[in-house]
């Protein structure tokens, strides 16, 4: 018998070595194939063709068709245009595909290109609220329906996802990524390229994605857009550098140079960044595209005239020109000068027709382009309930006095503010595809969800009142058009609505246009006018539930002080209105959890939970002068990373270690016992994080290094358990080698990052 099974074993390895051999035999057959189509093409190619493939301008469109930029339809049909951007539905791009096929020498097809961030036409929460669901699988669902959308929608390309690591919410561009954790952020990163590639480019609804703004953008100084970073290579290995690695990890097709200044040489002319970190470092094989005009901006960087430039972003590592024709215009000059290489060209080229060859275009141009597609795939029904699942477990609870939430039976409710029957503002920024018109508002989702609740509804404020903010986010598409009626009548209607209501819900933030790009704000707290509307609401003495629509996090302090529940909502997309109504009436339990830190004040920030220790770390005793510590405020966040409440209560037993000694090649368990203490079934993310007490370069105070997001019925109870291997102890030391270092460690499981429970074990050699 143990003869018999040794066969059976010896015949599933040699089974098993057999059918691996066979696929690395196939995936280098088809290396080979495509390697000699393309060769053969670049044979072909003239030196301006070459180029041509390396430049990718900006084609907007209207329900007619294209509006083709001066000159783009004359230098497409030369074959000067690799790809374009901003032009979608399957006429519009059948219509540019056309000219190349039709009229070029070569007939090599474009790329379509467009910014599908979170959601094409079927809009999901922004990227900052989809993290806070702490749910890979829903995270990939989004871009998968995004990439199926958008394949049919005539594009092969999306400008998605930001990986960038942002700790201070003045930066606008916070809502396009996943907030301040570099092993959260990892595994976002790879779910969403998983979502739109598919791990299958040549499948008819992949898109190629784009890993963006490599890299350290979300680290610009002052929080102001396309300002300078200036980091240690240390920080940037075990803090920032993570996600663009794990998405890169992940096989993302391409990946944008970011805008800003890294200590003296912009990312766009970076050779040690895009050469030596991306391409020998990390081994990516993908093609590399600049971020709107980002070669012509190294101009103002001080770095040179256009040729100089667009020579010093080719040489970095860069192949592809977006809007600046740099490279369209200067190379074959700098060609016959030497400045740059034919060999640096040809490379640049291929890497863009392997693109193209990936996903197929060679073989069907057009295979992007159906209309019967683009009819059964947008905006689907199930699109929509899948939308409405994923913006529902992106809530966040952040205060529930009283178990005001969920919303009792037949009550009186008071819907009050600018946002609250709002369309407009729904999908949020980024929503470049996303028609608001068919979003659902939250007075909408009301009386859907709640067809006994007696709703009154009153704006009781504008939006925006202030008239230099109000100018130029309604010159960038606000739309926000000022009441006929005064603030104080709109407050004094407001108020009278909220005395005759059992409760009142309270919709404030911002515009969805205050958020994304060229966004950056001194100010976090609520605009005046609002803050008036919600201190007016406050004072009737009702309970008052406020409902948040915000890019970023804000500054809360009075708000948490004085009004009854906060329910963090982001901006939760196409079907925003009926999930967060769901979530109000209690048929959804609120179980989403904060992935950046909420300041109580702006003079916090910088503020994150993984910072390190000072030699004088303060221990909350405020008559202790010499330590790191304000005068004027905690040090202490008003929400913590990993916050987040339910509608029932859970709570940890202490932290069980199976044993308090580690070796190299060993595991260590740790384990807590988490109970449903409450009234409600539910969710709850379970957090695990780590502290190396002694390293030789200085470490967190902890950092995330696993999570499990459980379910448990009211009573029940669940033993978590994780697994900590060598992996999670990692680091990159002085030398900026990827060690674990023995000695003695502190493991923390809880419910956020602050309320923990622990233990300690010991790594040996």
């Amino acid at each position: 018998m143990k003869k018999a099974t040794s066969l059976f074993l010896v015949a599933v390895l040699f089974s098993s070595g057999t059918v691996l051999a066979q696929k690395k035999k196939t995936a280098v057959s088809a290396d080979q194939k495509m390697n000699t189509y393309i060769s053969n093409l670049m044979s072909k190619m003239t030196l301006d063709e070459k180029i041509g493939q390396l430049n990718l301008p900006s084609v907007g469109f209207d329900i007619t068709g294209p509006i083709l930029s001066q000159g783009v339809e004359e230098k497409i049909e030369k074959g000067l245009v690799g790809g374009v951007f901003n032009t979608y539905t399957p006429a519009a791009v059948k219509k540019l595909q056309d000219l190349a096929l039709k009229k070029s020498r070569l007939k090599i097809p474009l790329l379509f290109g467009y910014d599908v961030v979170h959601g094409h036409k079927t809009i999901f929460p922004i990227p900052l609220g989809l993290s806070a669901t702490w749910d890979m699988s829903l995270i990939e669902k989004s871009a998968r329906i995004a990439a199926r959308e958008a394949s049919a929608d005539g594009l092969n390309w999306t400008f998605s996802p930001m990986v960038d690591i942002a700790r201070d919410p003045r930066w606008g561009r916070m809502s396009e990524g996943s907030g301040e954790d570099p092993y959260l952020g990892s595994l976002i990163a790879k779910a969403m390229v998983r979502g739109y590639q598919t791990n299958n480019l040549s499948s008819r609804d992949a898109i190629l994605a784009c890993v963006k703004h490599f890299a350290l953008y979300g680290a610009a100084e002052a929080g102001r857009d396309y300002n300078t970073t200036d980091m240690s290579p240390n920080r940037m290995y075990n803090e920032y550098f993570a996600p663009y690695k794990a998405a890169v990890d992940a096989g993302a097709a391409s990946v944008m140079a970011s805008f800003n200044d890294i200590n003296g040489t912009p990312a766009t002319a970076n050779k040690w960044l895009m050469t030596d970190v991306l391409r020998k470092q990390w081994g990516f094989n993908g093609f590399v595209v600049t971020d709107y005009t980002g070669i012509p901006e190294l101009i103002a960087h001080g770095l040179g005239d256009l040729k100089t430039v667009s020579a010093l972003a080719l040489n970095a590592g860069v192949d592809m020109d977006m809007v600046g024709e740099g490279f369209l215009t200067t190379l074959k000059e700098s060609l016959k000068e030497n400045k740059v290489s034919m060999a640096t060209i040809d490379q640049a080229c291929r890497r863009i027709l392997e693109a193209k060859y990936k996903l197929g275009l060679f073989e069907n141009p057009y295979r992007y382009i159906s209309e019967e597609r683009a009819a059964k795939e947008i905006l689907s029904d199930g699109n929509r309930l899948d939308a409405k699942a994923i913006t529902r477990a992106s809530l966040v609870l952040l205060k529930n006095n009283n178990q005001v939430l969920p919303l009792k039976g037949n009550a009186k409710i008071a819907l009050i503010g600018p946002l609250a029957d709002n369309k407009r503002d729904m999908i949020g920024n980024w929503s470049a595809a996303g028609d608001w018109r068919k979003s659902v508002s939250v007075l909408e989702g009301l009386k859907r969800y709640a067809p006994q609740m007696e709703i009154t509804y009153a704006k009781g404020a504008n939006l925006v009142d202030d008239a230099h903010i109000l100018k130029q986010i309604n010159n960038n598409g606000a739309d926000i058009v000022a009441d006929e009626k005064s603030p104080e009548r709109l407050i004094e209607e407001a108020v009278s609505a909220a005395k005759k209501s059992d409760v009142a819900v309270v919709v404030l933030g911002e515009s969805a246009i205050m958020g994304g790009e060229a966004t950056s704000r001194t100010n976090l707290d609520l605009l005046p006018n609002q803050k008036a509307l919600l201190k007016a609401i406050t004072a009737t003495g009702k309970p008052v539930v406020l409902l948040l629509m915000n890019s970023r996090p804000l500054t809360l302090e009075w708000e948490d002080a004085n009004v009854t529940a906060i329910l963090e909502t982001w901006f939760g997309g196409t079907e925003a209105g009926n999930a967060i109504a769901e979530v109000l009436v209690g048929n959804y339990n609120p179980a989403g959890k904060l992935t950046a830190t909420f300041p109580r004040n702006i003079g916090q920030i910088p503020i994150y939970y993984n910072h390190k220790n000072t030699g004088r770390p303060f221990d909350g005793n405020e008559l202790d002068k010499f330590k790191s510590r304000y005068i004027d405020s905690p040090n202490d966040p008003l929400y913590p990373f990993g916050y987040g409440l339910s509608y029932t209560t859970f709570s940890y037993s202490p932290l069980s270690l199976n044993a308090k000694v580690m070796s190299p090649a060993g595991k260590l368990q740790a384990s807590v016992q988490v109970s449903n203490t409450g009234n409600y079934d539910g969710e709850e993310v379970v957090q695990l994080y780590i502290q190396d007490i002694y390293g030789s370069i200085t470490r967190p105070v902890k950092e995330l290094k696993g999570f499990q997001k459980i379910f448990l019925k009211k009573g029940e109870s669940k033993t978590v358990t994780f697994s900590i291997g060598i992996n999670d102890l990692k680091f990159y030391n002085a030398d900026l080698k990827h060690v674990a270092e023995p000695g003695d460690f502190k493991v923390y499981i809880g419910t956020n990052s602050r309320d923990v429970v622990g233990s300690t074990f010991t790594l040996v050699k």
